[in-house]
Order: structure tokens, then C-alpha cells, then sequence
């Protein structure tokens, strides 16, 4: 569940839901229903999240547990 990677991811660096939304440019109680699920987090918000924590999106939707991409040679 993707919901539990953001949480994870967040908390690992220590950094506040008011401090992921402010990178997001939302507000704290929309982060939040990412997080729990409530709310599908849209493709532009998981792109700059997986940026900001130096992650693959499919690690954060829970497609692998590599956090970055293998590159094909």
C-alpha cells in the first residue's frame, strides 16, 4: 500500500505532514488523506515526492522494495 511507503518515507526523515505539504504546495489535511489512504495522490505529487526522497515511484506504490531503479544495460 502506497499510503504506508509516504508515511515511512516521511518519518524516516523526521519531517512533519506540514512539512511534506509545504514541498507539495498543499495543505497539510489533503497530505494527510494521502496517507491514509483516503485520497489518490495524484501522478505530479508522487513524481516530486519520489525526487525529494531519492526513490522510484514504483518503490513508493509498492510495485518493488528497491528503492531506486535498476537500470537495463
Amino acid at each position: 500500500m502506497y499510503f504506508q511507503r509516504l508515511r515511512d518515507l516521511r518519518e524516516d526523515m523526521d519531517m512533519s505532514q506540514t512539512q511534506i505539504a509545504e514541498i507539495l504546495h498543499i495543505r497539510q489535511t489533503v497530505y494527510s488523506r494521502y496517507e491514509r489512504g483516503f485520497q489518490t495522490i495524484p501522478v505530479e505529487h508522487l513524481l516530486v515526492l519520489a525526487d525529494f526522497y531519492d526513490v522510484s515511484t514504483d518503490y513508493i506504490l509498492g510495485r518493488t522494495n528497491l528503492k531506486t531503479m535498476q537500470r537495463k544495460k
